[in-house]
């Protein structure tokens, strides 16, 4: 049975692991680490099987909006999965259980840079469709999605998606 709960400090170094493997290398548990030492707010979700640490979920601030209108969410990711649990609902379970965490925590909207086939499922959609853009060029619409939690915040948002300098 899959059990999900917040982080601890106890849980660093298996999270670092669980991306590296996951990965095949070390950006991902890099930029971990990174929002980790910066001591910014975070959710940051570990799922346990048996008392052992098999996955991994990460949301950070993100900042959507022209100056006139900016307004401060979360953006998925790092999230990470041991390669021998996956496939098994792990990542649908912490994507859930951080989506509704930050639903009941007031938090306007998600970003991810993620499989348009894969994210869809949890209600996102290309953020394009609501004028909203990822600040790296280049990246295809399908790829960049948003999730809106409160519709009546997002009303008149549009603008450049702007992540926390640790994913630079």
């Amino acid at each position: 049975m899959i059990t999900i709960r917040r982080e601890a400090p106890s849980d660093r170094e298996a999270v670092r692991l669980i991306h590296e493997l996951a990965f095949g290398r070390q950006d991902e548990a890099e930029i971990v680490d990174a929002l980790h030492e910066s001591n910014v707010a975070l959710l940051s979700l570990v799922a346990l099987y048996a008392d052992l640490p098999v996955g991994h979920i990460m949301f950070s601030q993100v900042r959507v909006g022209e100056e006139s209108c900016i307004v401060e969410g979360m953006g998925l990711g790092p999230m990470a999965v041991l390669p021998e649990y996956q496939r098994k609902g792990i990542g649908s379970a912490l994507v859930e259980s951080g989506l509704n965490i930050l639903k009941d925590d007031s938090c306007p909207f998600v970003v991810v840079l993620g499989h348009p086939k894969y994210y869809p499922r949890f209600g996102f959609e290309p953020a394009s469709n609501r004028g909203i853009k990822s600040q790296w060029k280049g990246i295809p619409n399908d790829v960049f999605m948003i999730r809106v939690l409160d519709e009546d915040r997002m009303k008149d948002v549009h603008g450049v998606a702007r992540y926390r300098d640790e994913f630079s």
